[in-house]
């Protein structure tokens, strides 16, 4: 006897869109944008071991609490013609990226100064750092307009998700400053948990692709030094 169970489907990446459109098409890509940035945040506290960027995810996972919590409060359906399914008020996708490409800026702009140029490294520049800020806006307002056209949203429940989403990033980047402030962050550093993680604090002064490049340029300078020795 056959199993007529029925099958469910795994909503997380499911994306109702037009096939024959191909702006349709380009916006059910851009509705992974933050499943992507959930795999970046892990790969980069993993890889790195930042204390900055697991500061960042903790209020981007805070940030979702609150949505979710809205979403319950206010209970506003979807527009009738999305199928999809939970309540549309606020839009998570717009307060996702609104939270996300916020912080960065905010990090970019006031909290990342970067140490002087040596001769193996040329810091970001504030042009640089304000053209990496406007990239992740407007990534952020791209996400925000597909929820739109796709139908899975109304206007007013993504422009809600956006001013959820400022709202939470720059009370996040007060409260992380408050903690740096009065020195609780490097209390947290000094603590057997996280120098058994080799959490750090370098990011504030130092790009991610500096680290450990000028110990290997020194490595490569020495060994190239050596080897001309030897001749």
């Amino acid at each position: 006897m056959a199993d007529t169970t029925p099958l469910a489907s795994l909503s997380l990446t499911h994306v109702h869109y037009d096939p024959n459109d191909p702006l349709s098409y380009f916006c059910a890509w851009l509705a992974l944008v933050p499943q992507g940035l959930c795999v970046v945040y892990a790969t980069l506290i993993w890889s790195t071991r930042e204390i900055e960027i697991l500061m960042m995810f903790g209020g981007q996972m805070a940030c979702e609490a609150l949505n979710f919590a809205l979403k319950r409060i206010l209970k506003e359906e979807r527009p009738k013609q999305m199928h999809g399914k939970g309540y549309g008020m606020p839009s998570s996708h717009a307060q996702f990226v609104a939270f996300f490409s916020l912080s960065l800026t905010l990090f970019l702009l006031f909290r990342h100064v970067p140490k002087k140029p040596t001769p193996s490294h040329t810091p970001l520049s504030m042009p640089a750092r304000v053209g990496l800020s406007g990239l992740a806006l407007v990534n952020a307002g791209l996400v925000s307009w597909s929820r739109i056209y796709l139908s899975y949203h109304t206007p007013k429940q993504v422009l809600v998700g956006v001013a959820a989403g400022t709202f939470s990033a720059v009370s996040w980047f007060l409260l992380t400053a408050v903690v740096r402030q009065i020195g609780l962050l490097e209390w947290i550093l000094d603590q057997y948990p996280t120098r058994l993680f080799r959490m750090r604090d370098l990011v504030v002064e130092e790009d991610l692709c500096q680290a450990g490049w000028e110990k290997w340029e020194s490595k490569r300078i020495s060994k190239c030094t050596n080897g001309k020795k030897h001749r």
